[in-house]
């Protein structure tokens, strides 16, 4: 019996964080650049033969990979990347990887994130603009350009989010390892007067936290059903002693 409290313990944690992770989505389900966690579990087993039992782990979380779709702005300071590539901005955090493109430029003529952080070239530098020639016009390939002359480009990195990734700020992850430039690949590119929405699709999130909620009252149920087995079990044997 005290296996299957276990058991039933170990899922509802499973599904707490399963939970965590779902309404976290739903909040940022108009993120712009946010990309949806998921969570992947898997069987801890304890014991061998005949008296081994199986309990659900904790889970590992991973970012999904699906592209949001793209929405026109008109806004010469906005940036969408086309393809499977990250911005770079630097923070107190160090340099964090983001899909959200919604950059200014302050009066110095610094390209700048919408948290105010800057943003990076491909060699890892502050991208500077001049003030005075107003917005840049972005290639494809993320070449910036004022009176027709090439004065930066934006920077577009390759990095693996790994399992248990952090996050920073509206959209941005922390990357546990330095991210490489992209370089010479003709399936990334930047729209300019574009940004990425989330990726997150909230009738499906929806639908997956009904499941979760009906999965962790299951689960509580069989939990009090246990507890009264036990209960019974403890007068049936105090009551014969």
């Amino acid at each position: 019996m005290q296996d299957s409290l276990y058991v039933a313990l170990s899922a509802q944690m499973a599904l707490e964080r399963r939970l965590d992770t779902i309404a976290d989505n739903v909040a940022n389900a108009n993120t712009v650049g946010f990309r949806a966690t998921g969570v992947k579990f898997e069987d801890m087993v304890s014991g061998t033969g005949q008296k081994s039992v199986s309990f659900a782990s904790s889970g590992k979380t991973y970012l999904s990979g699906a592209h949001g779709s793209l929405t026109e702005t008109g806004n010469p300071f906005d940036f969408a990347i086309q393809g499977d590539a990250w911005f770079a901005i630097d923070t107190p955090a160090g340099t964090v990887m983001t899909r959200d493109g919604r950059f200014s430029m302050n009066e110095n003529g610094e390209l700048m994130s919408i948290e105010g952080h800057p943003v990076l070239d491909a060699g890892g530098a502050p991208i500077q603009l001049d003030p005075r020639n107003g917005p840049p016009k972005a290639g494809a390939d993320g070449s910036l350009r004022q009176n027709d002359q090439l004065v930066g480009s934006i920077g577009l990195y390759n990095f693996d989010p790994g399992e248990n990734f952090v996050r920073y700020g509206n959209s941005g992850i922390v990357p546990a390892r330095t991210p490489e430039p992209v370089t010479d690949r003709s399936d990334v590119g930047i729209a300019q007067g574009f940004v990425e929405e989330s990726n997150v699709n909230p009738v499906l999130e929806m639908t997956r936290l009904i499941m979760v909620q009906r999965a962790f009252e299951n689960t509580a149920a069989l939990m009090r059903q246990t507890d009264s087995s036990t209960d019974e079990a403890i007068k049936t044997l105090g009551s014969k002693s």
